[in-house]
């Protein structure tokens, strides 16, 4: 699965408070890994599940400007029963479109679950 963003003001390290730089934050680029694990697991969920992220890996490698597009890939690495891990990578995407720079790279874990249950338990 592949989504692209455009780094904006409210998503730079100083906005969310985890820098005070105004290049993308990495809470902002795990959000947008963990949309792409979404999207890749949605189409095989059973009505009524959805899955939880239960551990996560990244190195973010590159600083992203504002105004930079950045895609983000997620693709199935391991699954055993209701757990799925995920390749993750982000990289910028020049004005062609063409792929450059490797800006983060890492593992994203899930497990489904069934969403009523889950949240009863809370």
């Amino acid at each position: 699965m592949s989504l692209t963003f455009t780094v904006t003001d409210d998503d730079t390290a100083a906005a969310l408070g985890s820098g005070s730089l105004p290049v993308l934050a990495t809470p902002r680029l795990l959000a947008w890994l963990e949309a792409a694990t979404c999207a890749e697991l949605e189409p095989d969920l059973a009505e009524g599940s959805t899955s939880v992220g239960t551990r996560v890996d990244l190195q973010h490698q590159a600083a992203s400007p504002v105004g930079q597009r950045v895609e983000v890939t997620a693709s199935s690495a391991y699954v055993d029963g209701r757990l799925h891990r995920f390749t993750v990578a982000a990289r910028h995407v020049g004005e062609d479109g063409a792929a450059g720079k490797v800006v983060a790279s890492g593992e994203v874990t899930r497990v489904v679950v069934d969403a009523e249950r889950f949240l009863g338990r809370l």
